[in-house]
């Protein structure tokens, strides 16, 4: 049976701060390790600022090299500059409309806000409001943790656009939550796994070779040496990672492939010990 490929994801980072400098984009480096891990295949991470023909211009970018899920981060905030949802509407060729929905959650939170403390007034002012303002046909996947709801846009051809907030927590509340349901639907039960070999050699241009020739023996399994340094105390850590839609089948082929790389450097006199595998856990040291 041939295996379905899997989903292609395209993110774009949406924020002056991050071009500047001021702030590390942590949320596309928590969203590739979350959607690798959920078996999506992440193509291309593109970084932008508040502009909004630059952003339009990059959802379609992404959308025009096939991604069937294509998330941005940032710019859903009640101040001028935040303009992401405008500009995927422009780039959807969408209206922006106020969603009844969007319009209820931030009312709410507004609300909650008023009642700790934390504002004066709970006033749905024209700030407030812009947040419910989405790209026509888009669902609001519910903000636990601050004011601003999501955006999800299905096109109807299998793909879609997500605008996640640029604040990690609260980024990282609805994907957790109010957009699991969505990305089970997309993903399905596609798995991915990485297992990491320590290798005590400082010489990556002797791996090489070796890993060459395991790869070509495992074809299904993806291998990659992460060198950082020359020395003599220096062990590599070599990456092993398969993806499927059956989670004892990707194991099996990770343990196949483990076999070979562990022989293949048994014969070079090269030890070495799988650091993290199934669950996580040092299983087993090579001769």
């Amino acid at each position: 049976m041939t295996m379905a490929a899997p989903v292609s994801v395209e993110i774009v980072a949406i924020g002056n701060e991050l071009l500047l400098g001021d702030v590390l984009d942590t949320n596309s480096h928590w969203l590739c390790r979350r959607l690798t891990g959920l078996g999506a295949l992440v193509r291309r991470v593109t970084m932008v600022g508040d502009d909004e023909a630059v952003i339009a211009a990059a959802v379609r970018a992404a959308l025009e090299r096939g991604a069937r899920l294509v998330i941005t981060t940032g710019g859903l905030g009640p101040t001028a500059d935040d303009v992401t949802l405008r500009a995927v509407a422009a780039g959807l060729e969408r209206q922006l409309v106020e969603h009844p929905g969007a319009r209820e959650m931030v009312a709410r939170t507004y609300a909650e806000l008023q009642r700790r403390g934390y504002v004066d007034s709970a006033a749905l002012t024209p700030a407030r409001a812009k947040m419910a303002r989405l790209p026509e046909g888009a669902e609001p996947p519910a903000n636990g943790v601050g004011a601003a709801p999501g955006a999800l846009v299905r096109l109807g051809d299998g793909r879609a656009v997500v605008s996640l907030p640029g604040v990690p927590g609260e980024l990282r509340d609805i994907v957790r939550g109010a957009l699991r349901p969505f990305l089970a639907e997309l993903l399905g039960q596609a798995v991915y796994e990485e297992w990491r070999v320590r290798v005590a050699s400082g010489d990556e241009s002797v791996l090489a070779p070796l890993l060459d020739e395991v790869a070509t023996q495992s074809l299904d399994v993806y291998i990659k040496s992460r060198a950082k340094r020359f020395g003599s105390d220096v062990t590599f850590m070599v990456s092993l990672s398969a993806r499927g839609e059956d989670p004892a089948g990707v194991r099996s082929r990770l343990d196949a492939a483990w076999s070979a790389l562990r022989q293949a450097l048994s014969r070079a006199g090269i030890a070495a010990y799988l650091e993290e595998g199934p669950g996580g856990d040092v299983v087993e040291e090579a001769p």
